[in-house]
């Protein structure tokens, strides 16, 4: 109900002599409901300041919330990026490494296969040799036989 609004009263019939002393009586009522209107009304008006301030200060609380989750979540954002970064140049050095040892380990591989197909070569070339230190062993048997009478 606003301040200055009056309440609904019946006005009196002209001629009704019932409604001239309701209307006494409703008139005192009305003073009455008046004045405690009045009272509860300042009462109500005390009370929507305080709800006011209060949400006033829940408001600039939440405001204040905000700021802080927004700049957390400002840094965290920025040192999730800082981390991306430093993770993709460990990555593409990583890489690198692996690529690098990679073709070493195929350069490595490709000489043993190498060196395997030439020690195949050198058995054949140590039977030869044996076959030789055989035949030298015996040309030598036999010259010191003539050169050493027995």
């Amino acid at each position: 109900m606003d301040a200055g609004a009056e309440p609904d009263v019946d006005h009196p019939v002209d001629g009704d002599s019932s409604a001239t002393e309701e209307t006494g009586l409703n008139q005192k009522s009305d003073v009455r409901t008046e004045s405690s209107s009045q009272l509860n009304q300042g009462e109500i008006l005390k009370t929507l300041a305080t709800v006011e301030k209060d949400s006033k200060a829940i408001a600039e609380s939440f405001s204040s919330l905000f700021v802080s989750l927004r700049s957390t979540l400002s840094e965290a954002t920025s040192s999730s990026v800082d981390h991306m970064s430093c993770f993709g140049d460990a990555a593409g050095r990583l890489q690198e490494t692996a690529l690098d040892a990679s073709t070493k380990g195929n350069r490595y591989i490709n000489s043993c296969l190498r060196l395997n197909e030439e020690i195949k070569g050198v058995e054949n070339l140590a039977a030869r040799l044996k076959h030789l230190r055989r035949n030298v062993d015996v040309l030598d048997t036999a010259v010191n036989k003539l050169l050493r009478p027995p």
